[in-house]
């Protein structure tokens, strides 16, 4: 009994700490442009969803232009060129995102993920370690 009450209190601690730092960024993206706040809530929705589906990946950063310049219409990100981070290594991403109009909640999100993008390439890119 004492390990189960331990292991609710271990979730529970992991759930509070999550629910914080979705408040914290839920902040910082009040303080952006409209633009970037949709480009910032996307990248931030592809760590999750990926984290999420693909278990073997960790990722820690998301940039939707790295390869390619996104595409922005109104509400919706296309970004056939992104790439994300997980263990120190960078990854094709690509993905469509459609949030609200206010730029704080994604309706819509598609994604995959391609192969690892070489460390030769990283500099061309804009990436980093």
């Amino acid at each position: 009994m004492r390990v189960l009450a331990l292991a609710i209190g271990g979730f529970i601690l992991v759930a509070a700490q999550a629910a914080a730092a979705d408040a914290r960024f839920e902040r910082s993206l009040k303080l952006l442009d409209s633009s970037e706040r949709l480009a910032q809530l996307c990248d931030y929705t592809a760590m999750i969803a990926i984290r999420a589906d693909a278990r073997h990946f960790h990722p820690d950063r998301a940039v939707a232009g790295a390869r390619a310049e996104p595409q922005m219409r109104k509400d919706t990100i296309v970004a056939k060129g992104g790439a994300f981070r997980s263990q120190r290594k960078w990854y094709e991403l690509s993905y469509t995102c459609t949030a609200t109009p206010d730029h704080m909640t994604v309706i819509s999100f598609k994604y995959k993920v391609g192969a690892e993008i070489p460390e030769t390439k990283w500099a061309g890119f804009g990436l980093w370690q």
